[in-house]
């Protein structure tokens, strides 16, 4: 929902950045690899509740993955630089959740609901991706992609937010996991109903 209005205002400096980092060579699939090692470093960090760092590898692991898109746009995207991004991001959300889950015992079911949330709001991401390909839609709104963007409720700044709030407020995951996993389920269906309403002529 906010990731047009996000990626204004962040796209000019990344760019900037990956310009200079492709210059010297850097590859984008050497950040996507770069940012998921970072990402999955918050899964034992969190195991022994070492918030603050687990919150700095979060950051480093969103910047990084900036910065590859970056790097693309300069070097020019692929179709396995676009389709390693995105589940290197899929595993890196989904590694944050089970660090809460080993933190303590009483967030697991809470945080067995939300990889489930997570299950079905990829599913409605790149299940949407498939088929708006396939017609040959395009998004421009979320930045340069390697394949469709479904809007939704909770996209990629929202999850981060969340995320933020969950390192912040640890306390609390149990409640911002529910919130979370809501605001998923009503992602879905969104999706759903766009899709219907987009393809009732197929």
């Amino acid at each position: 929902m906010l990731d047009p209005l996000l990626r204004r205002m962040i796209d000019p400096p990344l760019d900037r950045v990956g310009g200079w980092l492709a210059s010297s060579g850097v590859s984008a699939n050497q950040l996507t690899l770069a940012g998921l090692m970072v990402g999955l470093a918050c899964v034992p960090l969190l195991a022994f509740e070492a918030y603050g760092w687990a919150l700095g590898c979060c950051l480093a692991n969103r910047l990084i993955d900036g910065l590859d898109g970056a790097v693309a746009r300069v070097r020019g995207p692929t179709d396995f630089g676009g389709y390693a991004d995105i589940v290197a991001d899929m595993v890196f959300y989904a590694a944050i959740v089970l660090g809460f889950a080993l933190a303590r015992p009483q967030n697991a079911p809470w945080a067995a609901l939300l990889l489930a949330a997570f299950v079905g709001t990829a599913s409605s991401f790149l299940g949407y991706a498939v088929v708006a390909a396939k017609r040959g839609e395009r998004t421009a709104a979320r930045g340069r992609k390697s394949f469709y963007h479904a809007a939704g409720v909770i996209e990629g700044t929202e999850t981060v937010l969340f995320l933020m709030a969950m390192f912040v407020f640890p306390s609390f995951f149990i409640y911002i996991a529910s919130v979370f996993s809501f605001l998923c389920a009503l992602t879905i269906v969104g999706r759903l109903l766009d899709a219907r309403a987009a393809w009732t002529d197929s």
